[in-house]
């Protein structure tokens, strides 16, 4: 397939190196105005000017930059794959981008990011879900940037762990559109944006991210936890996000397709 990615930070790198040895190409990089740079791949600074070339566009740049352009690549019938299934917590976003969809007869994928256990959780929910409960656990420097600075000290935390935020996964992906991703997901495979409990949490005994999901139902129970590496580039990127992206991928363009 030809591909176009948006953006370019550490999660947009690594996806342009590994497509290559499936055979793909990356042909275009959505990039901020300003930004666009001459090199071996075209950069254009609008959607407008994806080449209709691109078979699929792949977004690696965050909430913002799927509201920007995903309604207008996917009226244009180029389906996608986002990493910023947080930004679905935005009803009317989540309808544009349906009505887009719709108009272009395109789709919009959504990759796992940093958990897994969600076609668990999907299959659980066909029997009728109980409760879903995401604990998401970082060191103290993971949440710098975020609003658990309002309520907590993240330089001077001591040894014991701090919960600053507890309520529904939509509060949560509104309100930590850089570190509730995971939260969406498993709102979205289970009982939805408002049912789903989410709690958030600064660790100083841990030195990376620490994600679990717990779920009851008429299936019985499940704990499901993950403990995932950053990408090297930058340690606020993690390396599973990235991975989740090329499986989703690999399942897009396979013949046979878990």
């Amino acid at each position: 397939m030809e591909l176009g990615l948006i953006g370019r930070g550490a999660i947009g790198r690594y996806v342009a190196r590994e497509v290559a040895s499936r055979g793909h190409e990356v042909s275009a990089v959505l990039v901020r105005p300003g930004r666009a740079a001459p090199g071996a791949v075209l950069e254009v600074e609008a959607a407008a000017d994806i080449p209709e070339t691109v078979d699929l566009m792949i977004d690696c740049a965050g909430h913002g930059a799927l509201a920007a352009h995903g309604p207008e690549i996917l009226a244009r019938g180029v389906s996608m794959i986002t990493l910023s299934i947080g930004a679905l917590a935005d009803r009317r976003l989540a309808g544009a981008l349906d009505d887009a969809a719709e108009a272009g007869g395109s789709r919009l994928h959504l990759a796992s990011g940093a958990i897994g256990a969600l076609d668990c959780l999907a299959a659980a929910k066909v029997g009728g879900l109980d409760e879903v409960t995401y604990t998401g656990r970082k060191p103290p420097q993971g949440w710098k940037g975020s609003p658990a600075e309002e309520t907590l000290d993240l330089y001077a935390m001591g040894t014991g762990a701090a919960t600053h935020f507890e309520g529904s996964a939509r509060d949560a992906a509104l309100a930590y559109p850089k570190n509730a991703n995971v939260a969406a997901a498993a709102a979205l495979a289970g009982l939805g944006f408002d049912e789903t409990r989410v709690r958030l949490i600064a660790d100083p005994a841990i030195d990376r991210n620490v994600h679990e999901i717990a779920a009851s139902g008429a299936f019985g129970r499940f704990s499901f936890q993950i403990s995932g590496e950053a990408l090297p580039d930058n340690p606020r990127s993690s390396a599973l996000a990235a991975m989740s992206v090329l499986a989703k991928l690999d399942q897009i363009t396979g013949r046979i397709a878990l």
